[in-house]
């Protein structure tokens, strides 16, 4: 990796101090080359790192399409314009996820054929490869075909970033019979089963995402990103009750420094910061989108995929995953 990785250091709710260290911490840690794009007033010390200049700033709050049509020096635009004009291998963000896909979208445009571009969010598989949630987010209202094609770009993801030589795919319904579901559901499920070339097994439930029999689980983007945050408020509330549970009295103590050796690496692998982000897939470039209360640590592990997909040459595997005559 030659070019570095544009970090957008005004997004996030940590922004811009927990931004920038985490681009401090995968230069030193991970070998990393990061340039930094944000308002110079406001970012306080880069730390040593590359600053390319903004003048604008897109909150959390704002309307993604008109922000990013009117506010065009802003932090997350000019990231985007930096892979566009071949001056970064990727960009990352942890702000308006709304925002950052829009720019990514119309600054680097899609590739051939691919009707809408979608997020693509690893969820940890204890023991195994993490499973591939498509689409987190990115649209609300699909088509059975916009599901195909998610189907077919999370393969190629989860092949190329995580090395599973035949992803096996699952859809996201209510029941693991195929007459389960919503008519949206029914429709993907049939052509899913005529797919030449995709390793499509059926129905999976909501209890099946952790741990996953799968490697891709396929979804609406509403139903994703509510599945994805109902699954974060369950594991934050796991750790909070056994935390709680620990620190009760002497003895449960004593017990938990005797468990803790044990109960700290399962922990760190359903940590979301460690899992380093999302990508959107379909675009001709790569940005990766990491969560909002994004700390240094998980802003590091963005910046690490934003790597590893430039790496792995994503995008151009995408590339001749999708026709053009399928879009």
């Amino acid at each position: 990796m030659t070019l570095p990785i544009a970090l957008d250091a005004m997004g996030g709710d940590f922004a811009p101090g927990a931004i920038i260290a985490g681009a401090r911490r995968a230069v030193d840690e991970l070998g990393l080359a990061v340039v930094l794009v944000g308002v110079p007033d406001l970012m306080g010390d880069p730390l040593g790192l590359e600053v390319v200049a903004c003048s604008e700033v897109i909150a959390m709050d704002d309307d993604p399409a008109s922000s990013v049509r009117k506010k065009k020096d802003s932090s997350l635009v000019r990231a985007a314009e930096l892979v566009r004009d071949a001056k970064a291998c990727a960009m990352v963000s942890a702000g308006n996820t709304g925002a950052t896909m829009a720019s990514a979208l119309l600054r680097m445009g899609r590739l051939p054929g691919v009707v809408r571009p979608c997020i693509a969010t690893p969820i940890p598989n204890p023991g195994s490869t993490p499973s591939v949630l498509v689409d987190a987010g990115a649209n609300a209202e699909c088509t059975p075909e916009m599901l195909v094609q998610f189907a077919q770009m999370a393969s190629t993801f989860s092949r190329a970033h995580y090395g599973v030589e035949n992803p096996r795919v699952g859809l996201l319904s209510i029941g693991e019979e195929s007459t389960k579901g919503n008519p949206l559901v029914k429709e993907t499920h049939q052509l899913l089963s005529e797919m030449n070339g995709l390793n499509f097994v059926g129905n999976v439930e909501g209890r099946d995402l952790i741990p996953s029999s799968v490697d891709v689980v396929v979804t609406d983007g509403f139903t994703g990103n509510v599945a994805l945050k109902t699954l974060e408020g369950a594991l934050k509330f796991i750790f909070a009750t056994v935390l709680g549970v620990i620190d009760t009295n002497e003895a449960t103590r004593a017990a938990g420094a005797v468990l803790g050796e044990y109960l700290l690496p399962a922990a760190a692998q359903l940590t979301p910061e460690n899992q380093g982000g999302a990508m959107l897939l379909g675009l001709d470039g790569i940005c990766v989108i990491s969560h909002g209360s994004s700390n240094a640590t998980a802003i590091m592990n963005a910046l690490r995929v934003a790597g590893e997909m430039h790496d792995a040459d994503v995008v151009e595997k995408l590339r001749t995953t999708i026709r053009p005559d399928q879009g």
